[in-house]
């Protein structure tokens, strides 16, 4: 018998939701990272301007969101690629906007903050649904023979 209940519900919409909400997040990562590397989307902090290639720290944060926000967005290595895109902002928020103020309000860090949080969930959630890691393991599982004996 199928459960009816609203928690019940809930929980069976649990994987696509968090895959929705995988997706979203590596969006709005990447564009981050295509904003300060190439410009668009009215560029660094809305200037146009771009980061110069192989400075620090910024144009390896542009790299890893650009990188990181479109493996993420895609659901291939999301575990591994939150983990780094997680470090990534924990950094900007500790070293960046900390010295401005303690509270993310007062030194401009709120977006550091809430991708930091939003990547280690991810970490411990996996990709939920959605994913290619999981399009991609269902077709190994169907190809895979099966083992019909247990090994000794």
């Amino acid at each position: 018998m199928a459960n009816t209940s609203l928690p019940g519900r809930l929980d069976q919409a649990q994987p696509y939701v968090i895959g929705l909400f995988r997706i979203v997040i590596g969006f709005l990562f990447a564009c981050h990272g295509a904003a300060s590397l190439f410009g668009v989307l009215g560029g660094m902090a809305g200037t146009g301007a771009t980061v110069d290639a192989g400075t620090w720290p910024g144009w390896y944060a542009a790299v890893i969101q650009l990188v990181g926000g479109g493996l993420v967005m895609l659901g291939v290595g999301t575990r591994s690629a939150a983990f780094i895109a997680s470090g990534s902002m924990a950094y900007a928020y500790f070293v960046e906007h900390q010295a401005d103020g303690l509270f993310p309000l007062e030194n401009h860090g709120e977006a550091s903050a809430i991708f930091c949080w939003a990547f280690l969930l991810l970490v411990f959630t996996g990709p939920g649904g959605l994913s290619l890691d999981r399009l991609f393991s269902r077709s190994q599982e169907t190809t895979r023979p099966r083992r019909t004996s247990v090994p000794a």
